[in-house]
């Protein structure tokens, strides 16, 4: 019959010294085998207060607030450079159960960054982002997407204002066309333009004004016009029929 080897049942020694210590108050710092290290205050055996903790071999180093093992208040979270091999900083803000929640601000290079509402690591609530393509997102988040009421600086000096659901523009919008002077004003389906109208705006200071302006639309009932085309496609079936049959009549001869 072949033996088996069964793996050891005992736990290492090092766990075994590690939970026996009963580390409680401050502590200089306590080394790991693996090289982390963490100098602050314990309760119980787990870090509790305030401390430092450094992963070596992610290079990464949390100072701040902790609560029964993990990182819970204020802290700063920074990483190691792999060129200069120096620490920046990479979130500063609020944290719960080991994940950022609450005000926070993230840096994701040296021209690109979050500040606002943080909520299980993801951002959510009111935040702004700068894109390292120069564009600027001011609004409402949802799991790390734009969803609510929002406004987009793009990176020509044109804007965006209006609803977003699941980072696309859903919903009513502006959009304003700054270097050419005209905006629009319509309603969007995942980031399409559906249906709106556009009129001159600001076109006397543009950049890249247009050639003539935009001639006055003459229907008698416009917002009639667009909320039948609205209707369609929010799926609303009956309230386009009945559009329809209203928009119907006041045109018939």
């Amino acid at each position: 019959m072949p033996y088996v080897k069964r793996p050891p049942t005992a736990e290492p020694l090092v766990k075994l010294w590690d939970r026996k210590a009963q580390k409680y108050g401050l502590h200089h710092t306590v080394y790991s085998v693996n090289g982390d290290q963490y100098t602050g205050e314990w309760m119980d055996n787990k870090k509790h207060g305030k401390g430092k903790q450094v992963w070596k071999r992610a290079g990464i180093v949390y100072d701040g607030d902790w609560r029964c093992g993990k990182r819970d208040g204020f802290g700063t979270l920074s990483r190691m450079d792999p060129e200069t091999k120096e620490y920046t900083r990479v979130y500063v803000g609020s944290w719960r159960n080991d994940k950022k929640e609450g005000a926070g601000s993230y840096f994701y290079s040296a021209s690109a960054f979050y500040e606002g509402q943080w909520s299980g690591d993801e951002r959510s609530g009111w935040g702004r982002m700068q894109y390292e393509n120069g564009e600027l997102y001011e609004g409402e988040w949802l799991r790390d997407k734009h969803h609510g009421e929002g406004l987009i600086l793009l990176a020509n000096g044109n804007r965006f204002v209006g609803t977003w659901s699941d980072g696309k523009k859903n919903g009513h919008g502006q959009l304003f066309f700054l270097d050419r002077g005209q905006l629009y004003e319509g309603f969007w389906v995942d980031d399409v333009a559906k249906c709106g109208s556009i009129s001159d705006f600001g076109r006397e200071t543009a950049v890249r004004p247009t050639v003539y302006p935009i001639p006055k639309v003459c229907l008698q009932d416009s917002q009639a016009v667009l909320m039948e085309a609205q209707a369609y496609f929010t799926e609303d079936e009956e309230k386009s029929a009945e559009i329809t049959e209203s928009v119907h009549k006041q045109y018939s001869p």
